[in-house]
């Protein structure tokens, strides 16, 4: 019939033609990255554009540190793995390479904006104060303005230092404690309460007059950015691209006059730690970081009996725009003569503090303060409940009892906590410090840097340099609650106006170092 021709053809063959065109598609999804993995291979055998970022470093440049080659420590030679003592306990390596940031120059020209300084008031060793600075050298500080004193102080250490590019090295000289007791600051009423008292207290004046001084000295420098440090604390530019200060404060609005970086404080898991930069990488969090719920509600569990959260101070550290009528306002933050400063907190960078990072720093501490080890006697010196406690222990405690507690108060021997405490964000691990430093501490920057300034100074000249040094040197050794900073009578009668309403006007008082907020707090600071 004639009907019969127009019938659909049969499923069967539908199916053999669907199960064709599968088979076909499966095969060609198979050969398709076959052939682009054939071809990633021809191009990487050929290098024809495959860029690993650590093969740019040719073999002729990894002998060398990025930007180095105008610095000191190119000048170094194969004497440097026979220099002193001072070289083997930094690293003698003479190979220089930090894949970090290429080309980073440390030599820093006239056009790199903005341009950021720091400055401190130290008496550490070089084992400390290099590290500590080319960290900071690394993430874009281009001058340090160090006043320093006992070991820092000395012709060995102090030679290093003046030979690094951009470092300004200042001695507390009868000079200079001259010059500083006709600060403006002795005839104002913000600082007062911390005056001829000592200890902590002594050192604050002490570094607020440091950082008076180093605000003209950034100004005539044309420097953008002014920060105070101490040498155990190191800024964490979290946020920031490349890791970088420099990008941070870039990106900050003109308007903003001061940047305060929360910090965050070491939690060491061992007792025999010996360089906390490279061996150190949890740290707990700030309470300006956290969730109001996540910080009460752990509180107990992360203060572990101590009398705070933190077991020193938690109100951070902050950079300043270099301007007209800055002033220091206290060791952790700046204000203006003319204005209240307009300021912003940083919600990711910080400033990580190791403090008590080592069993050592027990009886360092106890060592720098004469108070007498009682209840009463130890809140002259300290301005926080766990330096006191630290200072009686140091002070009254066998060598077995003092460990003992160092380890129930400050080492975090509990894995099963830190990893609650780690999950619910109170701690975290950081580990770029570590990274960095230890990357600079194998390339032999530090050894370089040492061996350089010594080759710098013949043994006559580094003789003269001694004999000067002491010389000009001889006061600095005298305790400042013997003169101005201390409890002298000897500028009392100038000191005194402070309280004279009538001739001095009031300004926003210091920030001295303040502890998180307490359990009891909870229903006063708003969510």
């Amino acid at each position: 019939m004639a009907g019969a021709r127009l019938q659909p053809p049969s499923s069967a063959s539908a199916t053999a033609s669907f199960n064709s065109f599968i088979s076909k598609l499966l095969l060609l999804l198979t050969l398709l990255p076959l052939t682009l993995a054939l071809f990633a291979f021809i191009l990487q055998w050929r290098g024809g554009g495959v860029d690993d970022p650590i093969s740019r470093w040719s073999p002729e440049e990894s002998h060398k540190f990025p930007g180095m080659d105008s610095s000191p420590l190119a000048t170094v030679g194969a004497h440097s793995s026979q220099s002193s003592d001072c070289s083997s306990i930094l690293g003698n390596s003479n190979r220089l390479s930090f894949p970090y940031y290429r080309d980073w120059k440390f030599n820093f020209q006239a056009d790199l904006k903005p341009k950021i300084c720091v400055t401190t008031s130290t008496s550490a060793s070089l084992e400390q104060i290099l590290p500590w600075m080319f960290y900071h050298k690394v993430i874009g500080v281009s001058n340090f303005f160090l006043f320093v004193e006992g070991k820092a102080a000395s012709p060995a250490v102090s030679k290093v230092l003046e030979s690094i590019p951009g470092v300004k090295v200042i001695y507390r000289t009868k000079e200079l404690e001259d010059q500083q007791a006709k600060s403006r600051i002795w005839n104002e009423t913000w600082l007062s309460s911390f005056f001829y008292k000592p200890c902590n207290y002594e050192l604050f004046v002490k570094q607020s007059l440091n950082m008076e001084m180093a605000i003209v000295m950034a100004r005539d420098a044309g420097l953008d950015w002014i920060i105070h440090l101490d040498t155990d604390e190191l800024l964490h530019p979290a946020g920031a691209r490349e890791y970088s200060l420099r990008q941070l404060l870039l990106d900050v609005p003109s308007n903003v006059d001061m940047v305060i970086f929360p910090n965050y404080e070491s939690s060491v898991e061992r007792d025999d730690i010996k360089e906390p930069f490279t061996e150190v990488s949890m740290f707990k969090k700030n309470y300006d970081h956290l969730t109001k719920d996540t910080y009460f509600g752990m509180y107990k569990e992360a203060t572990r009996g101590n009398p705070n959260y933190f077991l020193t101070y938690g109100n951070g550290k902050s950079a300043a725009r270099v301007q007209d009528h800055l002033r220091p306002n206290g060791a952790h933050r700046w204000h203006n003569y003319m204005k209240t400063p307009n300021e912003i907190k940083l919600e990711e960078a910080a400033v990580l503090h190791y403090t008590y990072a080592k069993y050592s720093d027990l009886t360092s501490r106890r060592d720098r303060c004469g108070c007498k080890p009682t209840k009463d006697d130890v809140k002259r010196c300290f301005m926080l409940e766990f330096d006191r406690s630290a200072f009686i222990i140091a002070s009254t405690a066998t060598e077995e009892e003092m460990l003992n507690w160092y380890n129930e108060h400050v080492v975090w021997t509990d894995k099963t906590l830190n990893l609650k405490l780690l999950r619910k964000g109170i701690l975290t691990r950081i580990y770029a410090p570590m990274v960095i430093i230890q990357g600079l501490r194998e390339a032999g920057v530090f050894g370089s840097v040492i061996a350089s300034a010594q080759a710098s100074l013949t043994k006559d000249n580094f003789l003269a340099s001694i004999e000067s040094s002491n010389s000009t040197k001889a006061d600095s050794s005298l305790s400042l609650s013997s003169r101005k900073v201390g409890r002298s009578k000897e500028y009392q009668a100038t000191a005194r106006r402070i309280f004279d309403a009538a001739t001095s006007s009031y300004h926003e008082a210091a920030v001295p170092p303040l502890s998180p907020p307490k359990m009891d707090d909870d229903l006063k600071i708003e969510a």
